[in-house]
């Protein structure tokens, strides 16, 4: 009974210092990348502005969504254009956060291992009320490069994740920033990219 205890109070301590340190400090973010299009080997990236559908203006979640975004723009080496009507490129961007919440009939035979609070049957060891996995989000950002002469739409990148929270401007910064890590080079095939975040 002691020995339970001792690893009850163990695992109860250790997920108590996870939370308290999980809000600050250095994290990476994982996410997953495709890139599209034929960007010509001699050109440079240049000047660009932000386009926004009528339905999204005046919208302040979409200011620091694109805040976000145009940090990773300028980190690839686009510039913004002082007068969006001069922008040699046009530059679309989306997020969308999808929750997906786990019902307690899922998988019964396998669903306690995505458990985190949950350490064997109630009888034995420690076993939480919840658990921080019962939910996710997955989260995508996507942007689009056209050029403003032609229209013609060329490079996109997208980005994928997955976590606990629904995402706020700086995992959208940092998947943003994944999206354009290969530019201008083109890779279709969904591959891992890391970014650190700071908290």
């Amino acid at each position: 009974m002691k020995i339970q205890r001792r690893l009850a109070l163990a695992a109860l301590l250790g997920a108590t210092v996870l939370a308290a340190t999980g809000c600050s400090g250095v994290y990476t973010l994982t996410s997953d990348v495709a890139t599209y299009g034929e960007w010509p080997a001699d050109r440079k990236a240049g000047s660009y502005a932000i386009e926004r559908m009528p339905s999204q203006k005046g919208s302040t979640e979409r200011d620091a969504l694109e805040a976000a975004a145009r940090a990773a723009l300028e980190k690839a080496g686009f510039t913004a254009a002082a007068d969006p009507k001069n922008a040699e490129f046009l530059v679309a961007v989306g997020a969308r956060s999808t929750l997906t919440e786990y019902s307690p009939w899922d998988d019964p035979l396998w669903r306690h291992w995505r458990m985190n609070w949950r350490y064997g049957p109630p009888s034995r060891m420690f076993y939480g009320p919840f658990t921080l996995r019962d939910r996710s989000y997955e989260r995508e950002v996507a942007l689009l490069v056209r050029e403003r002469a032609t229209g013609q739409a060329v490079y996109e990148a997208r980005a994928q994740s997955d976590g606990l929270s629904v995402g706020d401007d700086k995992v959208f910064g940092a998947m943003f920033q994944a999206a354009l890590t290969d530019f201008p080079k083109a890779n279709e095939k969904p591959h891992p990219v890391s970014v650190t975040i700071q908290r």
